[in-house]
C-alpha cells in the first residue's frame, strides 16, 4: 500500500513538473489569428470539397438515437489514402484569397477531415483520447491518466504555418469568425460531440449546414436534457461559455433560438444549468 501511495506521489510530481515547464503560448495564438484574418471581400474563389462531400455520404451513418456514426473500418480499408490526399490538397490553398465564408467552410472541412485521417492512422481507438502524436514524457503521462488526444501536434501546414487543431478551431475559427454555430461545424471524432455532417461545407450552404447543425445537436440528449425540471447539457456549453453571450441566461437564449417546441416547453421558467457531461467515446458505427 505504501509503495502505491509512492507511486501515486511520484505520478503527482511529475505531472506538476510537465505543468511548470510547459510554456502558455499566448502571442504564438495571437500570431496565428493575425496571420489567418486577411481574407479577400468579394472574391469568387471557391475550395472543391467533393471528394470530402462523397467521403461524408459514403461513410457517415445516423443511428436510432440521431447520432452520426463513422464507418471507420470501412473508411481505412478501402479510402484512407485518398483521404490524406484531400488533405494534402487543401493545405495547398492560398486561404487569404478567399471570402469569409469560404474561408469558414474550408477550415471546417480541414479540421473535419484531419480529425478522421489521425483517428484513422490510429484505428482501431475506443476514444480520440487515446491517441497521442508526439512522444516523450508529457505524452506518456497524457497517455497514463487518459488525457491525451492530437489536438495540440503541429499536424497542419496552411501558408507555410505549421498549425495544430486546436490552432484551426482557438486560433482561426473562434477569434476570427466569431461565430457559436462553429462549434456544431468541428467534430472531435466522439460521441458526445455535434454531429459530423454528411455533406461537406461550401460557401453556398455553411449558413443553412451551420443553423442545422445547431438544431440538431441541441434539440438531442447529447446537447440539452432536462427531467424533472434539472438541467443537464453537454460540456460545450460550459468549456464555451463565452462563445454563447458570457454566461448562463446567454446559454439559454441560444437554446431558445434552436429549441424545437417540445424543448422550448421544458425551458420555460429555466434559469439555470444544473450539469454538464460529455461522451469522449469514438463515433464509430456499431459493430
Amino acid at each position: 500500500m505504501g509503495s502505491i501511495n509512492v507511486r501515486n506521489r511520484l505520478w503527482l510530481a511529475l505531472a506538476a513538473l510537465v505543468v511548470v515547464i510547459t510554456p502558455a503560448q499566448p502571442v504564438r495564438a495571437e500570431a496565428v489569428t493575425a496571420v489567418f484574418s486577411k481574407h479577400t471581400a468579394g472574391s469568387s474563389l471557391t475550395v472543391e470539397h467533393g471528394v470530402w462531400d462523397q467521403f461524408l455520404k459514403r461513410y457517415v451513418k445516423r443511428d436510432a438515437a440521431g447520432l452520426n456514426r463513422v464507418d471507420y473500418a470501412r473508411f481505412k480499408a478501402k479510402d484512407h489514402k485518398t483521404l490524406k490526399g484531400y488533405v494534402k490538397a487543401l493545405q495547398s490553398v492560398d486561404v487569404a484569397k478567399l471570402d469569409r465564408v469560404e474561408q469558414f467552410a474550408f477550415w471546417a472541412n480541414l479540421y473535419n477531415a484531419k480529425t478522421v485521417d489521425v483517428v484513422l492512422d490510429h484505428y482501431p481507438v475506443s476514444s480520440i483520447r487515446t491517441i497521442t502524436i508526439k512522444s516523450g514524457l508529457l505524452g506518456f503521462l497524457k497517455d497514463s491518466v487518459g488525457l491525451g488526444g492530437p489536438w495540440k501536434a503541429k499536424i497542419i501546414k496552411v501558408a507555410g504555418h505549421e498549425l495544430s487543431l486546436d490552432d484551426v478551431e482557438h486560433s482561426i475559427l473562434r477569434p476570427v469568425f466569431k461565430d457559436p454555430r462553429l462549434h456544431y461545424a468541428v467534430n472531435c471524432a466522439s460521441v458526445g460531440c455535434p454531429n459530423l455532417r454528411m455533406s461537406a461545407f461550401t460557401g453556398a450552404n455553411l449558413d443553412a449546414e451551420l443553423e442545422a447543425g445547431a438544431k440538431d445537436y441541441i434539440n438531442s440528449a447529447r446537447g440539452v436534457s432536462i427531467t424533472d425540471g434539472k438541467v443537464t447539457a453537454s460540456s460545450i456549453y460550459n468549456w464555451f461559455q463565452a462563445d454563447f453571450g458570457g454566461d448562463t441566461s446567454g446559454v439559454l437564449a441560444h437554446w431558445r433560438k434552436y429549441a424545437a417546441d417540445a424543448l422550448k416547453a421544458k425551458l420555460a421558467g429555466v434559469t439555470a444549468i444544473n450539469s454538464f457531461q460529455y461522451d469522449w467515446t469514438l463515433n464509430d458505427v456499431k459493430k
